[in-house]
C-alpha cells in the first residue's frame, strides 16, 4: 500500500510541474492576465475537470507560480552571498566593512541574475498586478526572502561595528514603524538603518525593474558596469562603506 501511494504521490507531482510549466509559458507567451485553466489543460492534453483536481482555480493556479518566483528568487539571493552565517563581517575595520560591502553587492548580482533570466516570472511578481487577484497570506514570508538576506549582511555589518547609522534623523513615525519591523524580524538594528534598509530594497527593485521592462533602453549600455556602480551607492545608503569618508 505505501509502495503505491509513493507512486501516486510521484504522478501527482510530475503533473503538478507539467501543469506549471505550460502555465509558465502561457505567462511568457501571452501574460499573466490571459492565464486560463483551460488552456493549459487543452495544451496538455488533459480535460478541465481534471487539472480543477490539481488547481480548483486561476487564483490557485497562479499563488503556486508566485510562490514558487518568490522562493527561486530567494534562494537565488542566498546562494550569493559569499559571507552567510556571519563569516562576511568577522572584523570590525575597514576590511571587514569592505567584506560586506561585497556580500551586498553580491547578493544584488544574484536578485538580478535571476531577474533578467526569468523575466515573465519577475514580471508577475514585481509587475503590473493581475485585476481580480489577491494575493494570500501564505505569499508574505516567500516574498520577504530577499529583505532577510540582505538584512543579514547589514546585521553582520552592525554586529562587527562596520555599520554607519544613516545621519538623518527620522520622524517619530517613521523611527516607530522601523522599530515594530525588527521586533516582527527579530533584528537588532538602528531604526534609521532599519528604515534606511527599507528605501533601499525598494530602490533594486526599482532599478531591476527598469531593466527587464526595457527603461533603460537606449539609456543605459553598459548594464553590468551601472548596476554594479549602483549597488554600492545602495550599501552606502543604508551604512555599508568600505573606506575612508565613505567611499566603496
Amino acid at each position: 500500500m505505501t509502495a503505491i501511494r509513493g507512486a501516486r504521490e510521484r504522478a501527482r507531482s510530475e503533473i503538478t510541474t507539467a501543469i506549471k510549466d505550460e502555465a509558465r509559458s502561457q505567462l511568457a507567451a501571452e501574460g499573466a492576465t490571459k492565464l486560463s485553466l483551460r488552456a493549459v489543460a487543452r495544451a496538455l492534453g488533459m480535460a478541465s475537470s481534471a487539472l480543477y483536481r490539481y488547481f480548483p482555480s486561476r487564483d490557485d493556479l497562479l499563488t503556486a507560480l508566485i510562490l514558487d518566483a518568490y522562493h527561486a528568487i530567494g534562494a537565488a539571493a542566498e546562494a550569493a552571498d559569499p559571507g552567510a552565517g556571519g563569516a562576511g563581517a568577522r572584523n570590525a575595520d575597514a576590511a571587514g566593512a569592505a567584506e560586506c560591502v561585497e556580500r551586498w553587492v553580491a547578493v544584488c548580482g544574484g536578485v538580478r541574475a535571476w531577474a533578467l533570466a526569468h523575466p515573465h516570472e519577475y514580471a508577475l511578481l514585481y509587475g503590473t498586478p493581475v485585476p481580480g487577484y489577491h494575493a494570500p497570506r501564505t505569499t508574505a514570508a516567500p516574498a520577504g526572502r530577499v529583505a532577510r538576506v540582505l538584512i543579514a549582511v547589514i546585521a553582520d555589518a552592525h554586529a562587527a561595528g562596520a555599520l554607519r547609522t544613516p545621519p538623518v534623523p527620522l520622524p517619530e513615525a517613521v523611527a516607530t514603524e522601523a522599530r515594530t519591523l525588527m521586533a516582527e524580524l527579530d533584528v537588532d538594528l538602528p531604526a534609521p538603518a532599519m528604515a534606511a534598509l527599507v528605501a533601499t530594497w525598494a530602490q533594486l527593485f526599482g532599478l531591476l525593474s527598469f531593466e527587464v521592462f526595457g527603461q533603460f533602453n537606449r539609456v543605459i549600455e553598459d548594464r553590468d558596469a551601472f548596476f554594479a556602480h549602483t549597488a554600492r551607492r545602495l550599501a552606502e545608503g543604508v551604512g555599508l562603506s568600505a573606506g575612508p569618508g565613505g567611499t566603496a
